[in-house]
């Protein structure tokens, strides 16, 4: 699927995207901490806490990769299996660039073939006009 945006809209929708992992945080509000890993300036990953009274209990771990252009090409989310007591894989976001391009391929982690596997309903073409 090809459509055509303007470069605020492809702003936009980065935006979005990599805020996508705070929308189901933002429920929680205050009861959500943020302890973000930077390198360079660059956020490379942060893991959320989920404030329980006095305690902090893991929530989501993301990491995020980037080009030499210090463009984001992946995001990646794990979230915390209590039961486990560890991290589980949930969901892959890559960002391909070409000229003023932008495709995003969103993956999904089956848990039975033990790798992310494509939705390819939700992988979006953007292109500036």
């Amino acid at each position: 699927m090809k459509t055509i945006f303007s470069f605020k809209t492809i702003l936009a929708a980065i935006a979005i995207i990599m805020s996508v992992s705070f929308v189901s945080a933002r429920g929680f509000d205050g009861n959500l901490i943020h302890n973000v890993e930077e390198v360079n300036g660059l956020m490379v990953g942060q893991t959320i806490y989920k404030k329980d009274g006095n305690t902090l209990t893991n929530y989501q771990k993301q990491s995020y990769k980037y080009d030499d252009q210090q463009r984001m090409i992946e995001s990646e989310s794990m979230k915390w299996d209590a039961g486990k007591k560890q991290w589980a894989n949930d969901l892959r976001v890559t960002y391909t660039y070409s000229g003023k391009t932008v495709t995003t391929n969103y993956y999904k982690w089956n848990a039975k073939k033990k790798v992310f596997v494509l939705a390819p309903d939700m992988t979006v073409t953007m292109d500036a006009m």
